[in-house]
């Protein structure tokens, strides 16, 4: 009998995105799409056996930084590694276009201290064959990856392009100015961009300490930037908000949102990550509380929380970017030593004395700072553990022993010849994760912040769907997340959210994008280094085991849990560059 299809996956437990009931079925691929699904005659070219497993839709993760990565490199990894098939790029407002050669070395800077890139690394694997946005669209379709890339239009790279030093220095923008935003907005809308992104947070800088051009933009910018994208062909608004870090109380951020949303008529996604301390807390329910009235009210677009569905985690240790003492004058002082030199010095108990008896220097990033949050550091074993008990905290493991926290911290560091990581649970992680609960409930929220392609030594999080499948699914001790729910937070929500009709569930006529798991082995293991970076940098890098297939348009490109090398991926370009192409006056595209 001739093969009808390109390939079947059969017997599975099909998840299917859409919260519906696990059921046993195949699935049938043809030209990249999916044909049928249910019990399925006819054959495939190729078939897959998947009894006993998982087939879920491929996982889409709407807050990356891949803007970099997605240039030097065919794989979008670690995402790849962990069943996305589909991530936005250009979170933040940070990005790499529109770009003057002149201003190229402050968008680097700018990257290397928000996004944690080391500018080396930028140096040797940007290309630079663009200045406009579009041109930098047509830069990432010509290089293949191995999953799907879309992007935001960056605010920090915009306002710089249209208002020069004025814009670096975030000087008030102009009627002249705005106009120029709204023209280069529109213009990347129009040529595929998702919508803009910005951020507002006064933890985001550039390497030198400053903060990033679009830190205090004023409501009337960013309610231009969102028209543009309106008239540009629609699509979503990314925003940091402030987060509580300043004297602005919650109202002060959702009535900017709600401004954005209901002057434009685009929605808006922002980011929700609540901080430990009481102030933070009350902050983000507050916030939150304000905007599940204005959702339920139908008073405009919707505005979709962000939240991820673990600690935001800052790894310190010896060897990645950051750790307590990398301010201190004692260690700067080794800094430039090789790890295994530097480790030697280190161990020496007058080097140890000296360094844990100084104050460190303000931290020109503060995240930096950060890592000495020694009531919210943890150590990950493997596999790790994500939401450790409180009582396993730096903190009070150090008071049962009878010793300074800092120097239990000290001396776990020094653990594997300097290798070791700690967690600092900066944000998302009260004492446990049952507040998360209400998210995936939530059906405005959007599960996200992957930070995929960014804080390369100091930021591990990217890995968080199979974390979803093990902890919340079948692991967690206490209340667990159902699964096909938690399928559907990674899948069709986020489709929906960004507006992707094409993908997120298993149905005939959707895209075969598509993970094979086998739920019962699956393993998240611990972050690890890696120096495959331009210019010899450094990564980290967090795999998994599991995995039997991941298929993107139907091209397997994970087989039991390693790249086949297979390279299917394109830049999916949003609704703007559809309907720009269907004008009657729109120019061909240049792709």
């Amino acid at each position: 009998m001739a093969a009808q299809f390109d390939l079947v996956i059969r017997g599975g437990t099909v998840v299917d995105g859409t919260g519906a009931e696990p059921r046993r079925a195949d699935v049938a691929i043809q030209g990249g799409l999916i044909a049928e699904v249910g019990e399925i005659a006819g054959k495939g070219r190729e078939e897959i056996d998947a009894t006993g497993l998982l087939v879920t839709p491929g996982f889409i993760d709407l807050h990356t930084h891949y803007d970099g990565q997605a240039i030097w490199s065919n794989r979008l990894d670690p995402s790849s590694s962990h069943g996305v098939t589909t991530v936005v790029l250009g979170n933040c407002g940070v990005g790499f276009a529109p770009c003057r050669p002149a201003d190229r070395e402050l968008l680097v800077t700018t990257m290397e201290g928000v996004e944690d890139i080391p500018g080396i690394v930028m140096a040797a694997g940007l290309t630079w064959e663009w200045e406009t946005f579009p041109q930098f669209l047509d830069a990432l379709e010509a290089r293949p990856h191995d999953i799907d890339i879309a992007i935001f239009a960056p605010h920090s790279p915009i306002r710089v392009y249209a208002m020069g030093e004025r814009g670096a220095n975030r000087e008030a923008a102009t009627d002249a100015d705005l106009a120029r935003m709204y023209d280069l907005v529109k213009e990347a809308v129009e040529a595929g961009a998702v919508g803009v992104a910005t951020t507002r947070t006064l933890i985001d800088r550039r390497a030198d300490g400053e903060l990033v051009p679009s830190f205090n933009a004023s409501e009337r910018e960013l309610v231009t930037l969102a028209k543009a994208v309106r008239d540009g062909g629609g699509g979503l608004v990314q925003m940091l908000t402030e987060l509580g870090m300043t004297e602005d109380p919650p109202t002060h951020d959702f009535e900017l949102m709600r401004a954005i949303a209901t002057q434009s008529g685009q929605p808006v996604t922002f980011t929700h990550n609540t901080g430990p301390a009481p102030e933070q807390v009350d902050f983000y329910n507050t916030l939150y509380g304000f905007v599940r009235g204005y959702n339920q009210s139908g008073e405009g677009p919707k505005l979709h929380p962000q939240y991820p569905p673990r600690a935001t985690g800052l790894l310190a240790s010896f060897d990645l970017t950051s750790n307590p003492w990398v301010d201190c004058p004692s260690y700067k002082a080794l800094a430039h030593l090789p790890l295994p030199e530097r480790v030697k010095e280190l161990r020496k108990p007058e080097t140890k004395q000296r360094i844990l008896d100084e104050t460190p220097a303000e931290a020109l990033i503060p995240l930096n700072a950060l890592t000495r949050k020694f009531e919210l550091m943890f150590e990950l074993a493997e596999p790790p553990c994500y939401e450790p008990q409180p009582e396993q905290s730096v903190t009070r493991r150090a008071a049962a022993q009878g010793i300074r926290a800092d120097e239990l911290a000290y001396d776990l560091l020094l653990q594997d010849g300097g290798e070791t990581s700690l967690l600092v649970a900066i944000g998302n992680y009260l004492e446990g994760y049952d507040h998360v609960l209400t998210l995936f409930d939530d059906p405005d929220a959007v599960i996200g912040l992957g930070d995929g392609g960014a804080h390369c030594g100091l930021i591990s999080d990217s890995s968080y769907p199979t974390f979803v499948l093990t902890h919340w699914s079948r692991d967690r001790q206490g209340t667990r997340v159902p699964l096909a729910k938690a399928i559907r937070a990674m899948t069709a929500t986020p489709a929906e959210v960004i507006g992707f009709h094409d993908r997120g569930v298993i149905a005939p006529g959707k895209k075969a994008d598509l993970n094979v798991i086998d739920l019962a082995a699956l393993t998240l293991h611990r972050p690890r280094i890696l120096n495959d970076l331009p210019g010899g940098g450094r990564r980290l890098d967090q795999q998994a085991t599991g995995f039997a297939y991941t298929l993107v348009s139907g091209e397997v490109i994970v087989r039991t849990d390693q790249p086949t090398g297979a390279l299917p991926g394109r830049l999916v370009r949003g609704s703007g560059h559809r309907q720009s192409a269907r004008k009657p006056e729109a120019q061909p595209s240049l792709a």
